[in-house]
């Protein structure tokens, strides 16, 4: 039988909002799985992909199997998948398993539903290049900050109150309209949210960027003067004005929630929620698509209109948007995150130094363990022969599969695992 167990090189993706050079943490597990790959100081390390995404498919490292990639190999095993998985699923990964290491923000961008992506593929595919949904979900490596979600109503009139130059682009109707909606009508509070937030995002150029300089210029000399800007969110808004000067995706942060993870804290982002990543590390966990609406804080296609009209525009506080790992029951060592969609659940497993031979359990699922932190040695029955795991390893795992760890490390281990629990 061939190896069903075997490690992958992964592919790299060098946005420009990446950390750079080893800073990244993309770039720190890269050197330390392969010390003949050469980091380059002035290089963004933004991504690491690892799955079988066309535009990043993984290559198998153990020359005893003839596929060269990941996606090669399951379209030649698909029974790898694990048979609910590869019924559901057409034969394919439905996941993409990612890490991130964000210097700069990320756009302000939502992913549609799949009704919402048959359409945008049929009309755009340019721009949507597949059919496909792309619910997301990501975990904090180091202290990760993100906008998710619009803020508590509330939230958003005390800035419409305090910022007159957010005011001015949303106009008096639509700001007077949002003050009145009552929290008793929540109909009301989200058709008041549309109208404003589209206001915001539709407003003539010129104005907004006149608006804009009006406003950081206000905030800076307040800055200056040892004033707190914090009723302006002051330090947020130069901080994403100096990364994308005259954007208008500064002003969304008067809307969307700062939501602050530590790290082994999640955010779930479901279809139509409007979010951006602004700094930090972590690995993150998606369906296989490419499918993004953007509307500012980036150079690339922006989608208003589209954006605009499908965004969920139900308040909460950003409290809320930190998703939950449930401790396993069987097993102590790991922590669950499993979202309200079918096509990915992700394991944080912290293996205790105390424990000296621990076994990753066989799932009804194809798998991806990536390593975070300490050493071992892995040996499994459908493995060629034992593997060393250390520090950016990852391991592809196919379903019903184990593998015995023996732990080289003094600290203990962390890994991260990407499966799909049908």
């Amino acid at each position: 039988l061939p190896p069903a167990v075997f490690p992958l090189s992964c592919a790299v993706q060098n946005y420009s909002w990446g950390k750079v050079g080893l800073e990244s943490e993309v770039a720190k597990l890269v050197a330390t799985s392969d010390p003949l790959v050469q980091i380059q100081p002035d290089q963004p390390y933004a991504e690491l992909w690892m799955g079988a995404h066309p535009r990043g498919d993984a290559i198998i490292r153990d020359n005893r199997i003839p596929q060269k990639t990941l996606g090669q190999w399951i379209a030649d095993n698909p029974a790898c998948l694990g048979a609910k998985v590869n019924d559901t699923f057409q034969g394919r990964l439905p996941f993409l398993f990612k890490v991130l290491s964000v210097n700069t923000a990320l756009s302000i961008q939502a992913h549609p539903n799949k009704e919402l992506a048959a359409k945008l593929h049929a009309q755009f595919p340019e721009h949507y290049p597949d059919d496909n949904h792309k619910p997301e979900m990501a975990i904090a490596l180091t202290p990760f900050e993100g906008l998710c979600g619009f803020r508590p109503v509330e939230e958003i009139v005390s800035f419409l109150q305090t910022v007159p130059e957010l005011r001015a682009l949303i106009g008096e109707v639509a700001a007077e309209q949002l003050e009145r909606s009552g929290s008793d009508d929540p109909r009301g509070v989200s058709a008041a949210l549309r109208v404003c937030f589209t206001r915001l995002m539709k407003s003539e150029k010129k104005f907004f960027i006149d608006q804009l300089n009006m406003l950081v210029k206000r905030i800076s000399q307040e800055a200056a003067e040892g004033k707190d800007t914090s009723g302006s969110n002051g330090d947020l808004l130069l901080r994403l004005h100096s990364q994308y000067p005259g954007d208008i995706g500064c002003f969304t942060i008067y809307f969307l929630n700062l939501v602050r993870l530590e790290p082994g804290e999640a955010m779930f982002l479901g279809a139509n929620e409007p979010h951006a990543y602004l700094q930090g590390d972590c690995v993150e966990c998606m369906a296989c698509s490419d499918n993004t609406v953007r509307a500012g804080l980036t150079p690339k296609f922006i989608d208003v209109l589209t954006l605009c009209e499908m965004l969920n525009y139900t308040p909460a506080p950003s409290s809320s948007k930190i998703f939950p790992a449930t401790q396993s029951q069987l097993d102590p060592s790991i922590y669950l995150y499993d979202p309200p969609v079918p096509d990915f659940a992700i394991m944080r497993i912290e293996i205790p130094a105390s424990i000296k031979l621990y076994l990753v359990s066989a799932v009804d699922s194809a798998s991806i363990l990536l390593v975070i932190q300490g050493m071992a040695v892995g040996t499994s029955t459908a493995a060629a022969s034992e593997m060393t795991l250390r520090r950016g390893s990852v391991l592809f795992i196919s379903a019903n599969e184990s593998i015995s760890l023996h732990l080289a490390s003094p600290d203990g281990m962390l890994l991260f695992r990407a499966c799909c629990l049908l």
